[in-house]
């Protein structure tokens, strides 16, 4: 084949100020003061992509509560590891949290917190010698609580809740369970049974585990059923957060409510399928507006939420 030379001569330019330009100076970053304010800093970010998105989040958190919509956060475990539990309790304390979702993992962690102030273990190690969850007083409180609560008729947040809030557990003010029924908000727990180290406990009953989280799910699926104005928040559940979403949104349409315009987002260290399409994407398609921050929550959730906590007081 014969190639024969381009004549770069003949390629046709135009003037720059008739180009639409992506980037201006009023985009730019601007320098930091020192003694300035948190507001300060948020106006000092670029207006460029992701700080634009974070913006745009943070302004529909606001005019959500504003407007009395609901501001959902689902929980993937490591949120409570990494140390966030005090910044998501003021955000309940001020009403700018209607409702949190866990999976089974982060209802462990944060039992563990208030049962005894600490949590988390060293896996590869547990695993290597047979010992890896088996635990003893974890697995037997948490499945008696669940059990409780079935005989209650109530299920598993709420049950593991109530029975923090009835112990003498010495770090049960650090605990969102405990939080959420002092404060009246709907928190539940979504459990994939054989993924927990409560599952390898003797006293587990599959037959508890299904009920309570089924009745958790009907319970999330209502506030889902509101959600028209609101936000939805994933922190770092990859899985099952997002598809136990997409469920409840199908539902709560199916059964006619009108959940077509809200925002989502979420917040992870990397790109992950169904936080992108059943978060992100496919629920806001009829309308409302979706982001996916990369990042450490340790550092995304507080900037987050103190921008919201600024917002709500301007």
């Amino acid at each position: 084949m014969d190639f024969p030379a381009l004549d770069f001569g003949r390629v046709r330019t135009y003037p720059l100020r008739e180009r639409d330009h992506t980037v201006h100076t009023t985009d730019l970053a601007k320098r930091w003061a020192k003694g300035g304010s948190f507001g300060t800093f948020l106006d000092s970010l670029p207006r460029l992509l992701a700080g634009n998105d974070f913006r745009a989040l943070v302004a529909a958190t606001v005019a959500a509560h504003r407007q009395k919509r609901p501001v959902l956060l689902m929980l993937g475990a490591h949120v409570i590891k990494c140390g966030l539990t005090p910044v998501l309790l003021e955000l309940l304390d001020r009403g700018l949290i209607n409702a949190l979702a866990l999976n089974g993992a982060g209802a462990i962690h944060d039992f563990e917190i208030a049962l005894i102030g600490a949590t988390s273990e060293n896996v590869q190690q547990g695993l290597d010698d047979g010992s890896f969850g088996m635990i003893d007083e974890t697995g037997q409180l948490m499945n008696a609580a669940l059990a409780d609560g079935i005989r209650q008729g109530i299920g598993a947040g709420r049950a593991l809740g109530e029975a923090i809030v009835k112990s003498r557990y010495p770090h049960k003010s650090l605990s969102l369970l405990h939080h959420g029924v002092i404060t009246n908000t709907p928190v539940t727990v979504h459990i994939a049974i054989g993924t927990d180290i409560i599952h390898q406990h003797p006293t587990t009953d599959g037959a508890v585990l299904g009920e309570a989280t089924y009745l958790d799910f009907q319970k999330f699926t209502a506030v889902v059923a509101q959600l028209e104005g609101g936000v939805v928040l994933n922190l770092g559940s990859a899985v099952i957060l997002p598809e136990v979403f997409l469920k409840a949104l199908t539902i709560a349409r199916n059964l006619g409510h009108t959940v077509d315009h809200f925002t989502t987002a979420t917040f992870d260290m990397n790109h992950h399928y169904r936080p992108m399409e059943n978060v992100v994407k496919r629920p806001t398609h009829k309308g409302g507006q979706g982001f996916y921050f990369i990042g450490h929550h340790e550092l995304l959730i507080p900037l987050w939420a103190a921008a919201v906590l600024e917002g709500i007081s301007s």
